[in-house]
């Protein structure tokens, strides 16, 4: 081998060794971009992750102080409807003793008159003939009076005040000035008959046994009095404060019924057109 085939030699063993030195740094460095790399996108993961974890924890949060306002919510509804319904039983309970206690102190009220004015006929003594026949008769009205209006109780557990079975009857509780009484005449298939701030509308009769079926119409309510008898008071409340309305039907044929409507004397009322 000559020299100059020994040096090529050489020189081709160098570019060998720094052609491979070459690629294993350009190899070094590579590995450390990629490891530069992943290290920042394991590191922005992480990031992510912490801030998912944050964000599950506040919605976590919200979430039950949302359940907390709602449950409280529903149960101040509930509280506030329930005290609402127990007000309001009260006020009707309150009104219907009311009521009762009245209607007792008129009855009271109207049988000692009668008894009043009983003891001062008996008082009054005459030998004329003619005076004692007005005596005796002005006695048996009295008790005609006193046994025909009686207090019953009516179809709403509230009892009655006194109750007329005809127009003159009628006309007797009209005079005392305890309620406002309104006369009325159904005929059964026909419109509703406007009464005050309600209508009545006669849905059916049953002569043979005395009974018979109202519909009336209150506060934009239907209330159905139904195989309901003659002089049997129907009750019902109606109104902003609901007050006792009575109804009393003393008269029936085949297709009619007639009565009269009660109500309290500050009742509101419709004047016709």
């Amino acid at each position: 081998m000559s020299e100059f085939d020994t040096t090529n030699e050489g020189r081709s063993v160098s570019g060998v060794f720094f052609g491979l030195l070459v690629l294993a740094l350009l190899t070094a460095i590579s590995s450390l971009g990629w490891n530069y790399s992943l290290q920042n996108q394991l590191d922005q993961a992480k990031r992510s992750l912490v801030l998912t974890k944050q964000q599950t924890k506040d919605l976590s949060s919200a979430l039950s102080a949302t359940n907390a306002r709602l449950t409280a919510s529903v149960e101040q509804t509930s509280a506030a409807s329930q005290s609402a319904i127990e007000e309001r039983a009260e006020q009707i309970m309150r009104r219907e003793s009311a009521d009762t206690a009245k209607l007792e102190q008129q009855q009271a009220l109207a049988s000692q008159q009668i008894s009043t004015v009983s003891n001062k006929v008996s008082a009054v003594q005459t030998d004329v003939g003619g005076v004692k026949q007005d005596v005796g008769g002005v006695k048996q009205d009295l008790a005609a009076t006193k046994t025909q209006l009686q207090s019953v109780m009516g179809d709403a557990g509230v009892m009655s005040g006194l109750i007329a079975k005809n127009h003159d009857e009628l006309e007797v509780l009209k005079h005392k000035g305890d309620r406002t009484y309104i006369e009325f005449s159904l005929n059964k298939g026909a419109k509703p008959t406007l009464l005050s701030t309600i209508s009545l509308q006669l849905r059916r009769v049953d002569e043979k046994h005395s009974k018979f079926t109202l519909e009336v119409n209150a506060d934009d309510r239907k209330i159905e009095k139904k195989d309901k008898t003659l002089d049997e008071p129907l009750q019902f409340y109606t109104g902003k404060d609901p007050m006792l309305y009575e109804i009393v039907v003393n008269n029936m044929t085949k297709n009619t019924v007639s009565g009269y409507l009660s109500t309290p004397k500050n009742a509101p009322t419709i004047t016709a057109p």
